[in-house]
């Protein structure tokens, strides 16, 4: 149940949604995040801003519920209370409500949350509050997820954050659809997404993934996740600092700590 009524932080999202299009981000939380959520003390998780259509937070609750704790709660948050009573019929599964909130999260203290496509319609100025005033939400030990992705799931980048500030970004591609990692640099998150120029990291990273891309041509007969796992595993050997193992790489993923991208 959400906490002390107060009024919303934010503006309403376009609200655009399809079944399956967190997929990639909800596997990664499972995977990364799995380990806090299980040891919180109250397994609360928002998805804010989850849009038109309930079933990103509908299928987020499946998930964890499946793969992390099964007495976990999804509170998704809405600015729209149109929105908020259209979801109300899909709140039939136990630890699914929805409820009205912005980015002050309606006064909860989660263990987790998962904000994804609502900072990309911000001006990049104003990202910072934003993480700031999530993040002082969060239970102890909480943690933030905030990215962007397209329509289908299929390119994406996200942030992992605490109270401190953000710990890594996460780069997503769906490897047979992929025609060259640079495709990536427009689903950045907001706070990257127009540093990708010339003498920032990230433009430095994205370049260095199109020629390792390149040089991985041979493994392409092998599959395009063959041919990723050469172009991750390339780009780490020239000295990025790519977290995690090659499991995780063949999937289209790729993690860096924030310091290693952070605008400059």
């Amino acid at each position: 149940m959400a906490g002390p009524a107060r009024r919303p932080l934010g503006v309403v999202t376009r609200g655009t949604t399809n079944p399956n299009r967190l997929r990639r981000v909800d596997n990664w939380i499972v995977e990364t995040c799995g380990d806090a959520l299980r040891a919180a003390a109250d397994p609360l998780v928002v998805d804010l801003g989850y849009g038109a259509e309930p079933v990103t937070a509908v299928e987020l609750r499946s998930r964890l519920a499946a793969a992390v704790r099964s007495d976990v709660r999804v509170v998704g948050l809405e600015i729209d209370p149109v929105r908020v009573a259209a979801a109300q019929p899909a709140a039939d599964p136990p630890g699914l409500t929805f409820a009205r909130g912005g980015f002050e999260l309606a006064g909860l203290r989660p263990a987790l949350v998962r904000a994804f496509n609502v900072l990309r319609q911000y001006d990049e100025s104003e990202v910072a509050a934003a993480w700031a005033t999530m993040t002082g939400a969060l239970a102890p030990g909480g943690l933030l997820v905030e990215g962007t992705c397209d329509e289908l799931g299929r390119l994406g980048g996200w942030v992992l954050l605490d109270p401190d500030g953000p710990r890594s970004l996460t780069l997503s591609a769906k490897p047979t659809t992929l025609d060259h990692p640079g495709q990536l640099a427009e689903r950045l998150p907001k706070a990257l997404i127009h540093r990708n120029v010339e003498g920032e990291p990230i433009h430095a990273l994205l370049r260095a993934l199109d020629d390792a891309w390149r040089r991985a041509a041979p493994y392409a007969p092998y599959g395009p996740r063959q041919r990723w796992l050469r172009t991750v595993s390339t780009v780490r050997e020239t000295g990025w600092p790519v977290l995690g193992r090659p499991h995780g790489w063949r999937h289209g993923l790729l993690t860096i700590p924030w310091p290693a991208i952070a605008p400059r």
